[in-house]
């Protein structure tokens, strides 16, 4: 008869022998399944929220040139190669979509924000009346995710938009779906995007799922292409990030930089950074955005000083530039992004996913007005 340790040893054995048994036949399961799937590689149309070409790129992926890299503090150059605020778009009649990416960084998540935010893939899809409703996101454990990520999804050709990881780089990305369906590729729009400049907030901390950070929200409700080049903790103002700026061409220019910055360097660089997009840009609209209240001001003097202190220097800056002669110039008022409740972040500073909805609900009417201007 077999001793304690014996019948131990005996369940540990059939126990792992069991798992090992079910994870080889999961696998199989998912090979066949993959099997009868036909995979598209977005970089054969192409992805929406890139400012330059491919050729210009160090990856397909990247938010900046690759001549950018030395110029720009690596801080921000690193920070460039998150493929943040991206995006495919496609038609389908498949009654389920797979995924296979890659990220760049083992890091998946933070400890603020979830991996389904920092490293996931969002779907979106178009309901009867063209109104853009999510669907599905990716749930990574590991850089390499293959996955599907809806079934059962209603008979009809529909459009889809796929958003990318936003705070991780991505290496490569293909959507799959069963054999003798119909697939689509839609070209990334020609029209002039919107581009936002500016913090991890603008960079999509702490959204839940990379189609929830505001640049986003107003990218469906605008129905406009949207570039993001929010840089984390590093959104400043500064000259050779404006150079950059003014190489593109958009629709409007949002600045919504003062999360990273105090009274003085606001005072020193918002004129400045103005007058550099102008010089390119002569008529196209640009928007400057205060920094949100951080949720905890009223108990915290010193962060009700430095609302205050920023603030001024940017109203300030504001109406000199209006004095000036300039405009097609908006201004958005910092108290109005987050609610009064103070319930709309994740750590006091960094929306969530009300407070990006928010955030959207106060800028949208001035892109509108400066749209239409």
């Amino acid at each position: 008869m077999p001793t304690t340790l014996d019948r131990r040893s005996f369940l540990r054995y059939s126990t792992a022998t069991a798992t090992a048994s079910l994870i080889a036949a999961r696998a199989a399961e998912t090979g066949a399944e993959q099997s009868k799937l036909n995979w598209n590689d977005v970089r054969d149309w192409g992805v929406e929220g890139k400012g330059w070409a491919e050729s210009e790129t160090e990856k397909y992926f990247d938010r900046l040139p690759a001549r950018a890299q030395g110029v720009v503090r690596k801080p921000v150059w690193n920070l460039s190669r998150h493929s943040a605020g991206m995006l495919a778009r496609f038609r389908t009649d498949a009654s389920e979509i797979w995924v296979d990416y890659e990220v760049t960084s083992a890091s998946l998540a933070m400890p603020h924000m979830p991996a389904t935010g920092v490293s996931g893939v969002d779907l979106y899809a178009e309901d009867d009346e063209g109104r853009w409703s999510w669907l599905a996101v990716s749930r990574p454990t590991q850089s390499k995710t293959n996955a599907q990520l809806i079934s059962g999804i209603a008979p009809g050709t529909r459009g889809y938009t796929l958003y990318l990881p936003l705070y991780n780089g991505t290496e490569s990305l293909r959507v799959g779906v069963p054999q003798g369906s119909e697939f689509l590729p839609i070209q990334p729009r020609d029209e002039k995007p919107i581009v936002f400049y500016g913090t991890s907030i603008t960079h999509g901390a702490c959204a839940s799922r990379p189609g929830m950070p505001h640049p986003a929200i107003l990218g469906r409700r605008l129905n406009r292409p949207t570039i993001n080049l929010g840089f984390s903790g590093n959104g400043r103002m500064e000259p050779e990030v404006g150079a950059l700026l003014a190489e593109l061409d958009p629709a409007v220019y949002v600045i919504d930089c003062l999360p990273n910055m105090i009274g003085r360097e606001v005072a020193e660089r918002t004129v400045p950074l103005v007058n550099q997009l102008r010089a390119a840009h002569p008529d196209t609209p640009i928007l400057l955005v205060e920094d949100r209240t951080y949720a905890n001001t009223p108990f915290l003097p010193l962060r009700r000083q430095r609302h205050q202190e920023s603030r001024a220097a940017f109203r300030a800056a504001y109406d000199s530039l209006l004095q000036a002669g300039h405009t097609q110039l908006g201004y958005i008022d910092g108290e109005t992004l987050l609610g009064s409740d103070r319930d709309d972040t994740t750590d006091g500073s960094h929306p969530s996913d009300l407070g990006f909805f928010r955030q959207a609900e106060a800028i949208e009417p001035e892109l509108r007005r400066l749209l239409a201007g």
